[in-house]
């Protein structure tokens, strides 16, 4: 890929079916300049990958609206102050107009204001206003209509989709009326006879034609004009033909009296209000399956309370910068990342982590936005702001997922650009079969099957098979803390069959704690802690640190040091109240001719269980031994034996050696060990595995681990971990529990099962659908409401997904 190479998105609207996204995808993709387009029917969006040295933004927008389809753009109103003269509006102007999103700016100097037309994919509000204020002005959004504001794109085409289905049915009642009173099982049924007029039905069924019809008869003009078909053309065809030799049949009846029951004006009106009927179910459920962003955006807060020139303030969450001084009162959130530099509290971060216990936090402690104060007033600096906060990172991790396309969906996108032309000869060779031997010179018999054909055969449940899963599916898995980066990660989980586990931070807390207090003869053990820990608190080593939050969660007070020194590979010395301490190795007590016979025992039993022991002498007399070791997480024997349920092969892989290793495998049951491997031999481990033919997932938290993350089929990991192993991985496991890959792994099972079940559908819908209705068993309303039913059902299975309990 060209290392300038930029990515952007656009809201698309106006796309049908999966013939839509497959030509728009295709078009984008013969652009100079463009490397990888894909585009996605549920979630109506495209994502763009392109070299903008070679092409704008805005000549991809361009080529969309010239394909048929509209690019949903936002515009807003800025009041701008601190310009002086023409100079002023156009360098804003100009400013404005170079931003990546931005496809229109214009300032006008006198109103002092700048109405921006942009992408909201690619930009925010906050982004134009930090661009204005760059460039030495202010600005600030002009306040909009509230109702205007709130209603998004899907909410507008919900309510005029409901518009016309209501005027469609309206019209169409009388017509469907008339029709069932021409079966023989409802021969007794009254129909009044104005119902059965020929110039009656006509003027009903005109409106629905071509008034209501208008968006199929245009959808299918663009796709036709771009050399394409869609669900547009089956549906304006069938549509027509149905009207057109009923209007033909009308001035054939001039001169003759009665009625002409031969008439199709139902067949054409019905199938269109039909069409909008599951157009509408359809547009309803693809906002339901977006529902997983709704929920994280909206566990954000809207507003914050801020320090500017020297007042408390509130504004709109967008508007807080880097560095600003913020104040979070108890039971709210905090709103964005940053630092605590005044108060104590505790946060539930229950909504990051998944731990329900709150943490407590002091100066200089990290807090995530979204997170709720629940007791003491902070004060923290914003270090994170917009689109860089903890949240706007998982929630952009969720739309990329969401919007990425799985392997399984090319087959589908492959089958869908040529779908269309292939029902069109199937109706067209079904309309001849029938009018030249089945029912020979019976035009409207023949008519009908063509219509059924044609009707019966749309391409939308295809299209919505794959992406609905992945949404319902991503989204679901990202309510548990699971990110997967991308659909075709989701994907590959659902084959892996070996687990590598890392064991510092992943399987155990990769923090040290003292296990073990053995106190020698009668000494007492509180004054004992008090003297090791007040020696070890002038040390920086983890273990020192270890034993030192150990000694005060026992509620042990500390003493002063009076004297310490270090001793690099052996321990500590120190005097505490006229005592000499010493603390650290075998080698450091036969250096000051302590006796330690009487430690033996218990220093080899500590270390057998992989320990790291430590012997205490105070005034050159063995006293007692205190142990610290890296604690397995109180999840990880029961998530290993959840792994090995599902039929996977656990192996435990570590820089440790070989005995410490086999300790703590013993302990969580991993039958396989891969102990004493260098940080760069971790990925050579995983390719060895694959050469095997394994699909194997590697699960890490630390910048070591980031090679093996990055060349296993599946890389997980633990949102504990370092910035660089989560870049390299394809799943984030937030809540740094080993149940969390149990959960992925099931989730991509399920998720995947599901796509099948609609590509199952979709694919048997139409293999048994066409030839019911090619050899006449469908009447062509039967196959529009078939049609309709199908797209909706392929989008309620996928939203089953959310309601899958991990």
């Amino acid at each position: 890929m060209n290392n300038q190479a930029m990515e952007t998105s656009f809201q698309i609207s106006g796309m049908t079916c999966a013939a839509c996204a497959v030509r728009i995808e295709r078009g984008l993709n013969k652009l100079d300049g463009v490397e990888k387009a894909t585009v996605n029917l549920a979630l109506e969006k495209s994502k763009v990958k392109y070299d903008p040295t070679k092409i704008k933004e805005e000549e991809i927008q361009q080529k969309i609206n010239h394909l048929g389809y509209g690019v949903i753009v936002e515009k807003n109103e800025f009041l701008i102050s601190g310009m002086t003269c023409a100079a002023c509006a156009i360098r804003i102007e100009k400013g404005l107009n170079k931003l990546n999103g931005v496809s229109s700016a214009s300032v006008n100097l006198a109103l002092e204001r700048a109405v921006v037309e942009y992408n909201p994919s690619t930009l925010s509000k906050a982004e134009v206003i930090k661009k204005v204020e760059s460039l030495g002005y202010s600005a600030v959004l002009k306040e909009e209509d509230s109702s205007k504001a709130s209603m998004d794109h899907r909410q507008k085409e919900i309510e005029t989709q409901t518009r016309k289905l209501i005027f469609s049915a309206i019209l169409s009642m009388p017509l469907l009326w008339a029709m069932f009173g021409h079966f023989e099982f409802t021969s007794s049924l009254y129909v009044p006879v104005v119902f059965m007029n020929p110039w009656v039905q006509l003027a009903l069924a005109t409106p629905v034609q071509f008034i209501i019809g208008k968006q199929f008869y245009i959808g299918a003009y663009k796709a036709l004009k771009n050399k394409s078909a869609n669900m547009d053309v089956l549906v304006a065809l069938g549509t027509s033909a149905a009207y057109f030799y009923s209007l033909y049949l009308s001035f054939e009846s001039i001169g003759h009296s009665g009625h002409m029951v031969e008439l199709y004006y139902e067949t054409s009106s019905i199938l269109i209000t039909l069409i909008l009927l599951g157009k509408l179910f359809e547009v309803k459920a693809k906002g339901r399956s977006s529902e997983a962003i709704k929920k994280l955006m909206g566990l954000q807060a809207k507003t914050a309370v801020t320090e500017r020139d020297g007042q408390e303030i509130e504004i709109p969450l967008e508007d807080v910068l880097a560095g600003d001084i913020l104040h979070v009162k108890p039971g709210e959130k905090v709103p964005v990342d940053g630092m605590i530099l005044e108060g104590l509290s505790a946060v539930d971060e229950s909504m990051l982590t998944g731990e329900s216990l709150p943490t407590d936090k002091k100066p200089g402690d990290e807090v995530i936005g979204a997170t709720i104060n629940k007791h003491g007033f902070l004060k923290m600096r914003a270090t994170k702001v917009g689109r860089e906060t903890t949240l706007s990172q998982i929630i952009k991790v969720v739309e990329e997922a969401q919007g990425s396309k799985a392997p399984i969906q090319r087959l589908a996108d492959q089958i869908s650009g040529i779908f269309v032309p292939i029902v069109v000869g199937i109706a067209v060779v079904t309309f001849l079969i029938w009018f030249i031997w089945v029912t020979p010179g019976n035009f409207a018999e023949a008519l009908e099957k063509l219509i059924a054909v044609l009707v019966i055969a749309c391409p939308c449940a295809l299209g919505l098979a794959t992406p609905t899963s992945i949404m319902a599916g991503s989204g679901r898995a990202a309510e548990y803390g699971i990110l997967f980066k991308g659909g075709e990660h989701l994907e590959t989980t659902y084959g892996i069959d070996t687990v590598i586990l890392d064991k510092t931070g992943t399987i155990t807390n990769g923090t040290p704690v003292l296990t073990d207090v053995f106190v020698h003869k009668s000494v007492d053990q509180a004054e004992f802690l008090a003297f090791v820990g007040t020696a070890e608190k002038q040390s920086e080593h983890p273990l020192a640190q270890a034993i030192v939050q150990g000694v005060k969660d026992k509620g042990i007070s500390l003493k002063e040091t009076d004297q310490f020194e270090a001793i690099p590979g052996f321990g500590i010395k120190a005097m505490i109240e006229e005592k000499e301490l010493l603390i650290g190795t075998r080698k450091l007590m036969k250096q000051y001719n302590v006796n330690t016979i009487d430690a033996h025992a218990n220093m080899v039993k500590m270390e057998k269980e992989g320990k790291t022991a430590m012997l205490v002498a105070i005034n050159g007399e063995y006293t007692g031994i205190v142990a610290v070791a890296d604690t397995i997480k109180e999840t990880s024997i029961a998530a290993i034996s959840r792994l090995k349920e599902m039929g996977l092969e656990v192996i435990m892989m570590t820089g440790d050696n070989k005995q410490t290793a086999q300790l703590i495998a013993g302990q969580v049951d991993v039958d396989r060990v891969i102990a004493d491997v260098l940080p760069e031999g971790k990925a050579d481990e995983v390719r060895k595995l694959q050469a095997q033919g394994k699909k194997v997932a590697m699960v890490g938290d630390g910048i070591n681990d980031a090679p093996a993350l990055a060349t296993a089929d599946i890389g997980m990991a633990m949102g504990t971990g370092t910035d660089v192993a989560l870049e390299a991985a394809d799943i984030t496991l937030i809540r740094g529990d080993l149940n969390s890959i149990v959960d992925a792994i099931f989730m991509s099972k399920m998720t995947i099962r599901n796509v099948k079940q609609n590509l199952f559908w979709a694919f048997g819908y139409n293999t048994i659908g066409i030839p019911v209705a090619a050899l006449g068993f469908l009447a062509p309303w039967l196959a529009g409401a078939a049609m309709a039913f199908s797209s909706v059902s392929v989008v309620l299975n996928a939203l089953r997904l959310q309601k899958i309990k991990l």
